[in-house]
């Protein structure tokens, strides 16, 4: 029902507040004092409350004015932008790391939905689609904004690489878990089928999680009993990632061909962190491809590199997207349904291991994401 999120925040405003207070202060050394929520959760709700007020008059642009459009690429920041910012500022000045930024905002998310469950109060999509475009975009310009201060400072223990990777994670587990929650809550009312599409995301978001948890244990493993150099063959990295995606694949109703791979190839490095970056990838394509084409999956030698080409159909990129396309919260193509980290995440997991990954524009056609990596020897027994 339209505005029925706008009216149900108004009406428990200091109830989510109080949840949220309580959430931060079970958190180590994290206190909920007035002057650490001044631009954190009160003023947010309060603006998310005017966001769907908007929505709910028809008045779009005052929405966008208010808390930002989707993707959060706008010149300037929003309303909401702004507070976000002095929001993560402050908690940089106060110590804290990038993951008790995102928590905030985390911590507003699952109070919303806990109250509502709790109430029976069931919101629309196009509600939770507001919701969502709020917290990513406040999420963005108050880790940008951290990120900004804290390299600038030379009081904070933990190093740039290690408060941005947990902060991706967290924003990604973030994501998923909610839209695992809400397709579960569907299934849960009993209206409808647990085989159809909403189970099918509910399938997807928990294969996901899975996937976000897996590689970060890896990277545990690597810090504490450094890197795995041993060789592992392309063709089998390459099949193994095409399954991970057939699904996507088959759900986007577009064809994910796989080329031949020469079975000698072999590459190195931590084979779980490059797999999902190459899933990554064919997740990329398959979204933004065009209806009915075909995404190309392929794998050559070059001299002493490996070439992993993805190929698809989406019609070319818009101008100036290949400078742009690989930085955080940066999304070029018209769908918005993401957070714009994914390419980020995926370039960073390739040269953390030694190799390349760049884009190349087809106009008119589609464009071509390539890793490179130093080819390796395989070992025959």
């Amino acid at each position: 029902m339209d505005g029925h999120m706008h009216r149900f925040l108004s009406n428990h405003r200091d109830d989510l507040i109080e949840r949220c207070k309580a959430k931060v202060a079970q958190r180590p050394k994290r206190a909920a004092t007035a002057e650490q929520l001044a631009n954190g959760v009160p003023i947010f709700l309060d603006q998310l409350m005017r966001t769907l007020e908007a929505q709910e008059n028809g008045e779009v642009d005052e929405s966008f004015r208010i808390s930002g459009a989707a993707g959060g690429d706008a010149a300037a920041l929003s309303e909401m932008g702004l507070s976000a910012a002095a929001h993560g500022k402050q908690l940089m000045e106060l110590g804290f790391s990038v993951d008790q930024v995102v928590h905030d905002y985390g911590d507003l998310c699952q109070a919303i939905t806990d109250l509502a469950v709790e109430l029976d109060a069931p919101f629309s999509v196009d509600e939770f689609r507001t919701l969502n475009r709020c917290l990513d975009n406040a999420i963005a310009d108050a880790v940008t904004e951290f990120s900004t201060w804290r390299d600038a400072s030379v009081a904070l223990q933990q190093t740039a690489e290690e408060n941005e990777r947990l902060g991706v994670l967290v924003h990604e587990l973030r994501n998923y878990l909610h839209t695992a929650t809400l397709a579960f809550t569907a299934l849960e009312s009993g209206r409808v089928p647990i085989g159809g599409a909403t189970g099918a995301v509910l399938k997807r978001s928990l294969a996901s999680l899975a996937a976000m948890l897996n590689l970060s244990l890896s990277q545990v493993r690597v810090a504490a009993e450094g890197p795995q150099e041993a060789a592992f063959s392309v063709a089998s990295f390459v099949a193994e990632a095409r399954n991970a995606a057939s699904l996507d694949a088959s759900t986007k109703g577009c064809t994910l061909s796989v080329l031949d791979v020469d079975g000698t190839l072999g590459i190195s490095g931590n084979r779980e962190r490059l797999l999902a970056a190459l899933v990554n990838l064919l997740q990329n394509a398959i979204k933004f491809t065009q209806p009915r084409t075909e995404v190309i999956l392929s794998a050559h030698a070059e001299g002493d590199y490996v070439l992993v080409d993805v190929m698809d159909h989406c019609g070319g990129l818009p101008p100036g997207a290949t400078a742009r396309i690989f930085q955080p919260f940066v999304q070029v193509g018209e769908n918005k349904s993401g957070l714009g980290l994914g390419l980020s995440i995926a370039r960073r997991s390739v040269e953390a291991e030694g190799g390349v990954l760049n884009v190349r524009d087809l106009p008119g056609t589609g464009c071509v994401f390539t890793i490179k990596l130093p080819r390796k020897t395989l070992l025959v027994e």
